[in-house]
């Protein structure tokens, strides 16, 4: 079955830096386009960014573009997400999932990984 196991979060000052991971297994993970996506207590879960099968092409939302970066390793069947300047807005539980069309189409697994925790504060 579909695994989705992330994790890199934790507690960063504003300014700070991290660097999420999510691991995959259980699909074709190198014919994947992979999202990542963050929910903070009390709202819905929003898309953060998107990347294609390949690692070449990346979307991202507008209140992270020029601050994250997504990439991928399809040989360790991974996806990251580096998060420079975070901010207090940045708190959030982070997840990754696959859509189901690029890049904001319905995640195409129901079954979520735990999710990493961001916590952006003095």
């Amino acid at each position: 079955q579909v695994q989705l196991v992330e994790s890199g979060g934790g507690l960063v000052q504003p300014g700070g830096s991290l660097r999420l991971s999510c691991v995959a297994s259980g699909f074709t993970f190198s014919r994947a386009t992979m999202n990542w996506y963050r929910q903070a207590p009390g709202k819905e879960r929003e898309l953060v960014a998107t990347v294609d099968t390949v690692g070449q092409t990346k979307n991202y939302a507008s209140f992270v573009k020029g601050r994250f970066t997504i990439s991928r390793d399809n040989s360790a069947k991974s996806v990251y997400l580096h998060m420079d300047s975070l901010k207090p807005d940045d708190t959030a539980a982070y997840y990754c999932n696959s859509p189901s069309w690029w890049p904001s189409g319905p995640p195409r697994f129901g079954s979520w990984g735990q999710g990493t925790q961001v916590s952006v504060s003095l």
